[in-house]
């Protein structure tokens, strides 16, 4: 059996494919503390899953990681998507902080969606990392993190379709035990 360590995970590659996306800062670093580190990072996602043709369903960013649940066509796509995302964000981010050089982004993890309740209980999951990491308190001060597409969902979709997502596909006991982000 081959092993791998968890700076370097494997990934699998399978075309037309959903994926929840994490990726860390090195050590943990706290790199996306300023809301402008955070606008940077982003603008990069955005630009990035355009470019690449990448439909981007929901996101979150944190101080020192962040997670998307994006589709994707081509499956040789994900590693350029992952490189351009993180690779703009360390540029802009570097310049911001007069920091050239310095590595922001220690690995990504990704994870394939199996069916509609592993879906939404990832979109559901990125939706309360700012709950879950004490920023906030509760469901209903969501709307106030400002790095996440929760805002989007309660416009487009409203606060009764947002509720009952979290209360159909509750986030799963083993994403909590084996996600520490």
């Amino acid at each position: 059996m081959k092993s791998f360590s968890y700076h370097n995970p494997p990934h699998l590659h399978i075309d037309n494919m959903y994926y929840m996306i994490t990726a860390s800062t090195m050590d943990r670093q706290r790199y996306l503390r300023a809301a402008a580190s955070k606008q940077k990072l982003r603008n990069a996602i955005f630009d990035s899953t355009e470019e690449l043709q990448c439909d981007l369903f929901a996101w979150i960013i944190m101080e020192n990681h962040y997670h998307i649940l994006v589709g994707i066509r081509r499956s040789r796509i994900l590693g350029k998507l992952m490189n351009s995302i993180n690779g703009r964000s360390s540029y802009y981010i570097n310049g911001l902080d007069k920091q050239r050089g310095r590595k922001i982004w220690y690995s990504y993890w990704d994870t394939c969606i199996r069916n509609k309740n592993d879906f939404f209980t990832r979109f559901n999951y990125i939706h309360n990392n700012p709950i879950k990491h004490g920023f906030i308190d509760g469901f209903d001060n969501l709307r106030s993190y400002d790095f996440s597409s929760y805002r989007y969902y309660l416009k487009t979709k409203g606060q009764e379709w947002l509720t009952d997502m979290f209360m159909s596909y509750p986030i799963a006991d083993y994403i909590e035990k084996y996600d520490d982000y």
